[in-house]
This record gives structure tokens, sequence and C-alpha cells, in this order.
């Protein structure tokens, strides 16, 4: 898609909402919690959609154009991590433990019911949120993130290797996010690139050995799942829509293959020639699969 079309596309979407209701406009505020601020931004209106976010993610590392669509029928709420981004604190070493901040969040704006969303590592947190708050948490949807519990699929060393440099550029997040053997997927990548580097601050992304430590460790405390979160997910009511890459390096689809006929609530939808950003790559179709699962 030429860029020029891309713009009017945009324009299309937020068509009618002041600047302030979009996610490059949104303001940045912050939840006054225990121990802790929570950085967030909030758009749109309607039912509330939590979003959790990756490893190293931010406040602005999310598409904007994949916000602004969710944002035409919901109310979109992002948020920074305890100790990560613009909030404060130390990110803790557990699911469980980070997916309060979910819960905290949730309370400090007095929600009683809403709709969470994981990307990557935060698709785990996700999960464990909708199993640890079952009362408040009335639907999931987990993208580019593998079940709770041991890997089938272990993580590429591809992406292990470009996932630890302290900066990411643009080659980098090809092999991150994308699949660099289709061109209609780097296109994507380049346009959905210009699009977040319009609200970016560089220095907002966690970049230390020390901070991805934390994160490795409530990764692989998800795996060891002392907590019997697994178990939990086969037994869970919460409705749970899954959508992938079929070229996820990190998180590949596979490992939910074994759980499927174990899972009471789940669906999962894969997008050919797309890798760990499926809601990057085609953010209109991935939001539209959301839309549709939440409406039913």
């Amino acid at each position: 898609m030429k860029t020029n079309s891309l713009n009017a596309l945009i324009l299309t979407t937020v068509v009618g909402r002041n600047e302030k209701d979009t996610a490059h406009g949104s303001e940045t505020q912050y939840a006054e919690l225990s121990g802790r601020t929570l950085a967030y931004r909030s758009i749109g209106s309607g039912t509330p959609i939590i979003l959790s976010n990756r490893f190293r993610g931010t406040l602005d590392t999310w598409d904007p154009l994949f916000l602004d669509t969710l944002a035409e029928n919901f109310r979109i709420i992002t948020f920074d991590y305890t100790g990560i981004g613009y909030s404060t604190g130390t990110l803790p070493t557990n699911v469980t433990s980070v997916a309060k901040d979910i819960k905290d969040l949730a309370s400090y704006l007095k929600l009683d019911k809403i709709v969470v969303l994981g990307w990557s590592w935060g698709g785990l947190i996700a999960q464990a949120a909708a199993l640890e708050y079952p009362e408040l948490i009335t639907r999931a949807v987990v993208i580019g993130a593998v079940p709770l519990g041991e890997r089938v699929v272990e993580i590429g060393p591809a992406f292990l290797e470009a996932a630890v440099k302290p900066i990411n550029d643009f080659d980098d997040e090809i092999i991150l996010f994308y699949e660099p053997k289709s061109q209609k997927s780097i296109e994507a990548a380049k346009i959905s690139y210009e699009r977040i580097r319009k609200r970016l601050d560089v220095s907002k992304i966690p970049s230390t050995m020390e901070v991805f430590q934390l994160y490795f460790q409530a990764g692989g405390a998800a795996v060891e799942d002392k907590e019997g979160l697994r178990d939990k997910l086969k037994q869970t009511t919460v409705p749970i829509l899954v959508i992938s890459g079929d070229n996820d390096i990190s998180a590949a689809i596979e490992n939910w293959f074994p759980l499927l006929r174990e899972l009471p609530t789940v669906q999962i939808i894969i997008l050919p020639h797309a890798g760990h950003a499926p809601q990057h790559q085609e953010p209109l179709l991935t939001a539209g699969y959301i839309n549709t699962f939440l409406s039913q």
C-alpha cells in the first residue's frame, strides 16, 4: 500500500475524533498506586480493553493504527508495567505479580469488567490475569504468545540475538516481528515502523541486561509454572482468542497444538506470511477479528 493511501486510511479511521482521543495525541496519565506509579493512556469509549505489552515494549511501541481501529468500538487502555517505560518501581519476576498491574489499574480507573489483550511476553501476563481475576476479566485476547507452561517449540536463536541488542533498528524488527521471506510482510513493516516512530521515545525502552533478566525470570517462571496456571487454563470459563503469525520465531503457534482438545474456551487464528506482530502487519484485519470475537 502506498504511503499516501495509508495516510488517507488513517485519517478515515480516526475521522470525527478529537486528536487527544487518538493514539498519537493521547495524554500520558499516571495511576498512583502502592509502591509505584503506572503510566497509562486511554482512547475511545465502550467496553474497556487493557493491553499488556511485549518484552521491552512501552506505551510508544504499539502500532497507532491498530489502537485507533480498536478504539472505534472500545475504550483502549495501554500502560507500562511497574518499572518499565514511563512507570516507576521494579518489574516483578513472576507473571501473576505482573498481572496484578492490570487488576490494580482497573481498580484505579473504577472498572468493574474488562477485556485483556496481551502481546508476546504480555500474552503470558494476559493469560495469568484472566486466570487470576475471572470476576474482573470477561474475555482475553492473546497475540504472538505461547500458552503458560512448558514449550514444545523453543524461541529461535535469531530472535534471541536481536531481542537483547541495546537498541533495535529496522532490520532487527524484521527479524523480531515479521516474515523476512515475504516482501508483503517487509512492506507492511516499513509502514508500521513509520507510524510508531511518530511518537517514540527510544530512551524509555528498556536496554540493559539488568532489566532484561527480570523479564527472563518471569518468563522462566511461566514455563516452570509452579502455580499450576496451565491446568487452570484447561478449566477456565473465560473465552480466549489467540492470534498468531505462521512465522513466529519467538512464540511458535505449534506450542498451542498439544492443548487443542483440552482448552474449552480457546479460539485460534493464524495469519499467513506473518511473524511475531500480526497486529502491526495487518492492523485492520487483526482488529476486525478481535471485534468479531468480542461481539459474540
